[in-house]
């Protein structure tokens, strides 16, 4: 970890925030102009992710002068799959957010004690997974439905027709579950339930609280990435993804228009620039140089 920058955290949603899948990329330039890209994913022996080859260069910047912390919905194996920073041996962030939460990877192992909390928290406050699990089960059409998984034993998802996706039993499933502690997330082809205490925000805060961050920056995309935002001093969201589609905002988010992987590289360049904003400005406040080079 670079320490000429050691106050600032940035916990940062991956899957349509910063990486992108080929149908995700909205490229809505000519060809010829379209941005070189990089392949940070495969699966199955297959490309599955992308950014653009300015954003992985910003993306290895901000690792070196931030504490940056990935933090996604994915589960372990699924986010440890992702070489975020360059190709495999090269030093991973220390810190990630997996499974929504329920996992704190500390040096890529799951902190034990993080995760008793968090069950503790989610058995005391929500329905047990089972029963979702049976509602799930119970309401939904195969003529819609082409998977249905449980995320390491924490929550469960399903991979849907979109097109074919019953709004009414969308909303009905979304009230039934809030009902019962749990939040419903429409993710592209996935609909997500989760349950509440399972947050990105609260191993946000536990990161900040190890690391001694005195600025906190995050970003995301998606309903579930809302209180993680919530919860960071600044933030931003992309132009696409539900918060978008929902016109979600807050004092201290800023919405930007671009979509996309161009908002990937967007979102890096801000975070970059507010945690090289705020060094500058405690560097001052100390009497020290503190001059750093503008973002590339």
């Amino acid at each position: 970890m670079n320490t000429a920058t050691p106050t600032v955290l940035v916990a940062s949603d991956l899957d349509r925030t910063l990486i992108y899948s080929a149908a995700a990329l909205a490229l809505g330039m000519p060809d010829p102009q379209a941005p070189r890209l990089l392949c940070v994913e495969v699966h199955e022996a297959k490309p599955l992710s992308y950014v653009t080859e300015h954003a992985a260069a910003q993306l290895r910047a901000l690792a070196a002068e931030t504490v940056f912390v990935p933090t996604t919905t994915r589960t372990r194996k699924q986010y440890q799959r992702i070489r975020l920073l360059g190709d495999a041996g090269t030093a991973a962030p220390r810190y990630a957010i997996c499974a929504n939460g329920g996992h704190l990877l500390v040096d890529g192992v799951s902190d034990p004690d993080w995760h008793s909390e968090v069950l503790r928290r989610v058995d005391a406050a929500c329905a047990p997974l089972a029963e979702v699990r049976a509602h799930l089960a119970a309401t939904t059409d195969p003529s819609w439905v082409r998977k249905h998984r449980v995320a390491e034993d924490l929550f469960a998802y399903l991979v849907v027709e979109r097109d074919r996706l019953p709004e009414e039993w969308l909303a009905g499933f979304t009230a039934w579950a809030d009902e019962r502690g749990w939040t419903v997330s429409l993710q592209g082809r996935k609909v997500y339930a989760v349950p509440k205490p399972l947050t990105k925000s609260a191993a946000m805060r536990e990161v900040a609280r190890r690391t001694g961050a005195t600025l906190t920056l995050a970003a995301g995309d998606s309903l579930l990435d809302a209180d993680l935002l919530l919860a960071a001093d600044r933030a931003w969201r992309p132009g696409h993804g539900e918060l978008a589609e929902t016109d979600w905002t807050a004092p201290h988010v800023e919405a930007l228009p671009q979509r996309g992987v161009a908002a990937g590289e967007e979102i890096l360049r801000r975070l970059r620039a507010a945690a090289r904003d705020h060094t500058r400005s405690r560097s001052r406040l100390n009497g020290e140089p503190g001059a750093l080079p503008d973002p590339a």
